[in-house]
């Protein structure tokens, strides 16, 4: 998504639609970003707008980005939003949509813990959603990366509610047993080739940075969910190997410690 946004030109309109409060960090972008969502969060920003996604109340080709980040699952009419969507987006603009993969292991804890989680929309084909996709908006579709997952919805210091008892099944949203799970899932899904720690996939649609990168990057948070490219760890010292444990990296944005894993086809 950062690709997107920080293309942007100085004073281009982003629409963070589905948002809430705010789906990704506007700090440093040069862009005016307009938050949208149906219900009103407990501290609005400034420039917030109350509205369903099937009724955008914006002029024609008003935005020059649009970003979905995992938004349009929970959307009740997917196909009448995107024509909205499609109505409001300048036809240079850019489109990043992110959902999860509901045949995932991942997807399925989150509806089975939160009783569905709101997700109305089970999508399991990343090729029939970039066709629905462009269908509705008229914008090409560009690529699509893999998304995976840290668990961190689980994770223990995260909690600002009450836990479901169902996670008691889970260590409790322990965040060492989350780290050390995170680990063999990764590792079950490089020797076996099952999809394990996948989440979902990020959909890239329009006029993207011709630079945009569409490797997957293995290391997710399993505090913060941001997710980081292993040479880039390297690189910048963030990785402490060890000899017979498995090598540690420190996570940028938040500082917590996580199991390292090189991406696929990094050396």
């Amino acid at each position: 998504m950062n690709e997107i946004l920080f293309a942007l030109r100085p004073g281009a309109k982003v629409l963070d639609l589905g948002s809430g409060s705010g789906s990704f960090d506007a700090a440093g972008l040069q862009a005016l970003v307009v938050r949208a969502d149906i219900s009103v969060p407990k501290a609005p920003p400034s420039a917030f707008v109350q509205c369903s996604a099937a009724a955008l109340p914006f002029p024609c080709a008003s935005f020059d980005a649009v970003i979905l980040n995992h938004s349009l699952e929970h959307f009740d009419n997917p196909r009448l939003c995107l024509t909205e969507i499609g109505r409001v987006i300048n036809p240079d603009g850019f489109l990043y949509i992110a959902i999860p993969d509901a045949s995932t292991l991942t997807d399925r804890l989150y509806r089975w813990l939160a009783r569905g989680g709101g997700h109305v929309n089970l999508f399991t084909d990343a090729a029939a959603v970039a066709q629905l996709v462009t269908q509705a908006t008229g914008l090409a579709h560009v690529g699509t990366r893999i998304l995976f997952s840290s668990l961190s919805f689980l994770n223990q210091a995260n909690r600002t509610t009450r836990a479901p008892g169902k996670l008691i099944l889970l260590g409790n949203g322990n965040e060492h047993l989350l780290r050390i799970l995170n680990w063999i899932l990764r590792r079950a899904d490089q020797y076996f080739g099952f999809r394990s720690a996948v989440y979902g996939w990020a959909f890239y649609f329009g006029r993207v940075p011709p630079e945009l990168n569409l490797r997957s990057w293995i290391n997710v948070c399993v505090r913060c969910g941001s997710a980081h490219d292993s040479k880039t760890l390297a690189t910048t010292g963030r990785v402490r190997n060890r000899r017979i444990l498995p090598s540690l990296y420190t996570c940028p944005r938040c500082g917590t410690l996580n199991y390292f894993i090189k991406d696929a086809g990094s050396n």
